[in-house]
C-alpha cells in the first residue's frame, strides 16, 4: 500500500495579500484572485491533507499516520511524534506584502499554544523585478527603541530588506522579524505550527474598514531584537547532486537538478521524504509505481521506501527529510 509516490489535493488559503500565480504559474485550481497559500502536506488539526492518488486515495495524512506508523515517518521520528506529522509544506503567493511577523520558538508556544513553535525556511520560486523580502533588523535594537518606533508608527524604519530572484533562499529562526515582499512567490518547508504572530500589518484594512489583528503584547518576549547575518543560505546547483541548502534539528532541505534518470538510495536514512517540484516536470518512480510531477506539485516518499528513481529533462526538485 506505500509502495508508491503518494499525492495529496492542495488545501488552498485565501489571503488579504494573496493573487493569482499559485493558479497561473502552479496551476491549482480556483477561480479566487486572492490565493496566498497551498498547504501541500499538512498534520495542522482542521486542516489536514487527504491523498488524491493510488491506492490510498481519500485517506487522511492522520489516517496514514495511526494505521502506518513508522513506515512512513521512519522510526525515530515516529518515537518522537507518533501520529503527528512534524513538517508543514507549503507554497506562497505575495500579491501584497504579508505582514510583518514572528514566530515563538519551541518552548514558548508549548507553554502558550500547546503547539510546535516555527522554525522555517524559504525558497524563491520567482519574484518581480525588484521584489523584496522583509528578514530581521537592520541593527540591533532594544526593547525599549522597539516599542517605541511600534507606538509611533515607524517600525518599517528598523527592519532590513531584501531584494530576491529565482533561487535565493533564506533560513528564518524563531524570533526573527520577517515579510514576504510583494510580486514574491516561494516555497516554504516549516514545522508544523500555525503560530504566528503579527507586529504590523502596513496599515491594511479589510473590506469593511477593519484592520487585522496585532499581537503586540505577545511578541515581545518572542522577538529576537539582535541583527544577525544567518538568514542567506548559499548551496551548490551540480545536476543530478542532492546540495544541500538547510539542514537544522527540524528539517534537512536539499536542491536538486535532475536531467535524464537516477537513482536515490535512501538506505541509511530513517525518514519519509518529501520533493516539491519547483521548476519543470518529471516522474517519480517506486518499486516500479511511478508518479508525475511537475512546478507546484508535491510528493511524499514513505519512509519504508528506500530506492527511488527520478527522470525527466532539466527539472527542479527541493528534497525533504529530517536527519
Amino acid at each position: 500500500m506505500l509502495d508508491y509516490p503518494i499525492k495529496f489535493y492542495p488545501i488552498l488559503k485565501e489571503k488579504i495579500w494573496g493573487g493569482e500565480k499559485l493558479k497561473t504559474i502552479l496551476n491549482k485550481e480556483t477561480n479566487r484572485e486572492d490565493l496566498g497559500e497551498s498547504w501541500e502536506i499538512s498534520g495542522v488539526e482542521g486542516a489536514i491533507s487527504v491523498v488524491s492518488n493510488g491506492e490510498l486515495k481519500g485517506f487522511s495524512l492522520k489516517d496514514l499516520l495511526e494505521e502506518y506508523k513508522d513506515e512512513i515517518l521512519g522510526k525515530k521520528i515516529y518515537k518522537e511524534f507518533d501520529a503527528d506529522f512534524p513538517l508543514l509544506i507549503k507554497f506562497i503567493d505575495a500579491n501584497t506584502e504579508l505582514s510583518v511577523q514572528l514566530h515563538p520558538n519551541d518552548d514558548l508556544a508549548q507553554q502558550r499554544h500547546n503547539s510546535f513553535g516555527k522554525t522555517e525556511m524559504w525558497y524563491i520560486m520567482q519574484a518581480d523585478k525588484g521584489a523584496k523580502i522583509n528578514i530581521g533588523f537592520k541593527e540591533s535594537v532594544s526593547k525599549e527603541d522597539y516599542i517605541t518606533r511600534l507606538e509611533e508608527g515607524k517600525i518599517v524604519e528598523l527592519l532590513n530588506f531584501e531584494e530576491v530572484k529565482k533561487g535565493d533562499s533564506f533560513f528564518i529562526n524563531t524570533g526573527k522579524v520577517h515579510a514576504i515582499g510583494a510580486g514574491v512567490l516561494l516555497a516554504e518547508i516549516q514545522q508544523t505550527s500555525d503560530v504566528t504572530y503579527r507586529i504590523y500589518d502596513w496599515d491594511r484594512t479589510d473590506d469593511e474598514g477593519n484592520s487585522r489583528e496585532l499581537h503586540t503584547a505577545l511578541a515581545i518576549d518572542a522577538i529576537d531584537f539582535e541583527k544577525k547575518d544567518d538568514f542567506k543560505l548559499n548551496y551548490e546547483k551540480a545536476k543530478n547532486t542532492s546540495s544541500e541548502v538547510a539542514s537544522c534539528q527540524y528539517f534537512t532541505t536539499n536542491y536538486l537538478p535532475v536531467e535524464g534518470e537516477i537513482k536515490k538510495d535512501y538506505g541509511n536514512l530513517d525518514s519519509f521524504v518529501i520533493y516539491m517540484c519547483v521548476s519543470g516536470k518529471g516522474e517519480v518512480s517506486v518499486n516500479g509505481n511511478s508518479e508525475k510531477i511537475a512546478q507546484g506539485e508535491t510528493l511524499l516518499i514513505p519512509a519504508v521506501n528506500k530506492d527511488v528513481k527520478l527522470s525527466g529533462e532539466n527539472f527542479e526538485l527541493l528534497e525533504v527529510y529530517i536527519k
